[in-house]
């Protein structure tokens, strides 16, 4: 499923670098109060990161295997914390029949909410009611991908974070803020949405958002995200100037009386796999691929395409 997924991006690049092979002139384009609303999104948007829920803190993710995974900063633990902060041998994670356990060696002070605790159930980060466990500056979560389960690590001293200065952009240009058709499913509509572990799941799609850019029709399937429309897309750009594996857009809100939603792209992100490898991201529906240069929003971070 993986390697399906890889040549399918691939191929998909390959073809609109051809079709994209053209000289571009691109220019900051816009009013000074919309030029200062992409600003501040751009600062909230590196707040975001930064915060200690972000994702620039991300120090590992080990998936576990069934019965007793030893964890600690020695290298013969199940579960290995990069850090000097940990002991060597903290305790025990124990995975049974999707249930996950952690019990904790005599002598080591894990927190959660700021009180010891000794042993407990893990709740993974599906729950509202996740429990996040700390020692020192590390702090650890149980992740569940379908049938995978896993711990991540945060180090909320990260110099990661200390030292990040952003994420370059195209040329904010409003001509990218978008008013597009909102043509709704009634009932809404099943789409697989792959990700980069080689899993595929349905999420529902309460629509599809449809624009019209340089006379030329594109649509883009949504997914429901509550009182907004979430796009996973990827486009002309993808593999070149922005992540290979598309890059996510969130509507402000969802469509009004007149099916009308504003798409604005110059908001559009890279997913969380580009800054860190212990991301699990969604990569587009086969549906999201679009022959259409977005030179908008975020581009590449780093060296991986």
């Amino acid at each position: 499923m993986i390697k399906k997924i890889i040549f399918s991006i691939a191929l998909f690049t390959s073809i609109i670098f051809i079709y994209s092979c053209k000289t571009e002139t691109l220019e900051t384009k816009g009013s000074p109060e919309y030029l200062e609303e992409v600003k501040q999104w751009d600062q909230k948007r590196a707040d975001r990161l930064k915060a200690d829920d972000g994702w620039l803190n991300l120090v590992g993710r080990t998936w576990l295997k069934p019965g007793e995974n030893k964890f600690g900063s020695a290298k013969d633990n199940d579960v290995v914390i990069e850090s000097d902060k940990v002991p060597a041998f903290m305790g025990v994670f124990i995975f049974q029949d999707s249930t996950v356990t952690m019990r904790v060696n005599d002598g080591v002070e894990v927190l959660l909410d700021g009180k010891p605790v000794k042993e407990m159930v893990m709740i993974g980060d599906t729950k509202k009611e996740m429990t996040v466990f700390q020692y020192s500056s590390i702090k650890w979560n149980l992740i569940v991908r379908n049938e995978l389960y896993g711990i991540r690590f945060r180090d909320l001293e990260s110099e990661f974070v200390k030292n990040f200065k952003g994420i370059e952009r195209f040329p904010v240009n409003e001509d990218w803020r978008i008013t597009a058709n909102f043509e709704a499913y009634n009932p809404p509509q099943k789409i697989e949405v792959p990700n980069v572990l080689g899993q595929v799941d349905d999420e529902l799609s309460p629509g599809a958002v449809v624009f019209i850019k340089d006379n030329q029709k594109y649509r883009i399937e949504t997914i429901d995200a509550g009182d907004r429309l979430w796009l996973i897309f990827a486009d002309g750009t993808s593999g070149e100037e922005t992540y290979g594996g598309g890059r996510f857009l969130y509507t402000d809100s969802k469509a009004d009386s007149t099916s009308k939603v504003i798409v604005d792209f110059n908001k559009a992100y890279n997913p969380p796999c580009v800054l860190t490898k212990f991301a699990t991201c969604p990569l587009p529906p086969k549906e999201n691929y679009i022959k259409l240069r977005i030179t908008a929003g975020e581009k590449m971070w780093g060296e991986k395409h």
